[in-house]
């Protein structure tokens, strides 16, 4: 598998997955975000109550490292397969949004800091 494949590559991998299994009918924005969320909350669960040592050893162990990033490429999917649903392209989003947060958080004011932009 090439890492470098592109954004629309994956997409169109989602695509034929899912048309294959006939989950269109499924895929409503809604249940799309629904799905994103709920993944995400898989993925932040195996870090609860955990201590930063804790967390590093987890990344260090190659089956929890491995059980993390399922967890990761299931938030992945959805927000392909949001994406590619909505006909989002994610990479012109994703740039847009770093210009906004660059505009938000600056350098000079937000270097070393961890506030949110409404808190100053």
């Amino acid at each position: 598998m090439d890492e470098r494949q592109t954004l629309q590559e994956l997409k169109d991998t989602i695509q034929s997955f899912c048309a294959d299994r006939d989950w269109d009918q499924f895929h409503s924005p809604k249940e799309l975000a629904i799905g994103i969320s709920t993944e995400a909350g898989e993925l932040l669960d195996h870090f609860r109550f955990k201590t930063l040592e804790q967390m590093d050893a987890m990344m260090e162990d190659p089956e929890r490292k491995e059980e993390i990033s399922d967890e990761l490429a299931d938030v992945f999917f959805f927000v392909l397969r949001f994406a590619q649903k909505n006909e989002i392209d994610l990479t012109q989003a994703f740039f847009n949004k770093m210009e906004k947060n660059a505009e938000k958080y600056s350098v000079e004011e937000y270097k070393g800091s961890n506030k949110k932009y409404t808190e100053t």
